[in-house]
């Protein structure tokens, strides 16, 4: 069905929500019960959910029958803004198709003369502030949706950031636009880092899902356990369940993207089979990293692919080695994401 043609909508609606929209409501049951969330609606047959209150990440996704993410056991979790010690964080990663990781720190907990830190920031258990909801309308034929938040990290007399994300798109188009906006508020310069942990999982993610990137990976401390499954495929496709990968096993990739002429970085998941693929692409300048992790345990079936400004080392690494971003007072970054849905014939052309 042709969305973007008004020929075949116009003057035939009452209102703008038979085609699609945002919709927001708050959760009343689990522990999830009383978190902001919001409906999106493509009206392609995407529809994903925004977890207003856990930083906007986005948790379940689906093209038509298709679950595109990977949800873990806890689920939509309340925001703990206090599991920021060791790896706390896990207690309440909900997986999700996306989970933004930072925005001062993102990797495994670190220490250093500035302070300690948690696993993965704080980022994702901070509820956001709704600044404007924007809905289609079909009576001046604009098909555009945007909602658009504040999340603060901040402490008085230390580092305030300040991060405005924008999550966009037309309705017609199966495809969610991410944008951020970092800002340093405070008087003094304020490390960052961030990683955008895309999680995906089946039936997009089944065994021989094509995984699809370009550029090349870079040796880890680690790579001696890696599974003799991606010493093989090298990362370019996915496992069936290993045992191997039960508990706390895993394989990461930190890759350095090739981008096109225009600075993207195309990468994603494509299954053949299914003919449904999700495709995923940002700037290199913004982001010069992308990680692949893999963690093919049974009943904990996922893979990411991770966009960041860092690999995921920890802020006092980051620090140590010279490559921590530090924002002065008033300084911004702004990183964008497109995630698109691919379907049919485009699914098996999709190589990079």
């Amino acid at each position: 069905m042709n969305l973007s043609n008004p020929i075949n909508w116009k003057d035939k609606l009452s209102n703008f929500r038979q085609l699609g929209g945002i919709e927001t409501s708050i959760l009343d049951n689990g522990a999830g019960r009383g978190t902001r969330i919001a409906w999106i609606n493509t009206g392609t047959g995407l529809r994903f959910k925004v977890a207003l209150d856990r930083g906007m990440d986005i948790l379940d996704a689906f093209h038509n029958e298709h679950s595109l993410s990977w949800i873990s056991h806890a689920g939509h979790i309340a925001p703990q803004p206090f599991s920021n010690q060791g790896i706390d964080w896990l207690r309440t990663f909900g997986g999700g198709l996306l989970t933004t990781c930072g925005i001062s720190s993102m990797g495994p907990p670190n220490a250093d003369e500035t302070g300690s830190r948690g696993l993965h920031g704080n980022f994702s258990n901070t509820p956001a502030e709704l600044i404007s909801i924007k809905q289609p309308n079909i009576y001046s034929e604009n098909l555009d949706f945007e909602i658009v938040g504040l999340i603060r990290e901040t402490t008085t007399f230390g580092p305030s950031l300040e991060l405005k994300r924008s999550i966009s798109g037309t309705i017609g188009s199966a495809e969610i636009n991410i944008k951020d906006e970092v800002i340093n508020r405070g008087n003094s310069p304020a490390p960052h880092m961030v990683l955008y942990h895309i999680n995906c999982g089946w039936p997009l993610i089944d065994d021989g899902t094509r995984i699809v990137w370009k550029g090349d990976i870079q040796p880890r401390d680690q790579d001696s356990s890696m599974s003799d499954y991606n010493k093989e495929h090298k990362f370019t496709k996915c496992s069936a369940p290993l045992d191997s990968h039960a508990g706390f096993g895993e394989d990461v990739a930190f890759i350095n993207p090739k981008p096109d002429e225009n600075d993207q970085v195309s990468c994603g998941y494509m299954n053949d089979a299914l003919e449904l693929g999700l495709s995923i692409s940002f700037s290199k300048k913004q982001m010069p990293w992308l990680i692949n992790w893999q963690h093919w345990g049974k009943n904990e079936y996922v893979t990411a692919l991770e966009p960041a400004t860092n690999p995921p080392i920890g802020q006092a690494a980051a620090r140590e080695n010279g490559t921590l971003i530090l924002l002065e007072p008033g300084e911004s970054k702004s990183y964008e994401i497109k995630i698109e849905v691919l379907k049919g014939a485009k699914v098996k052309a999709f190589k990079i």
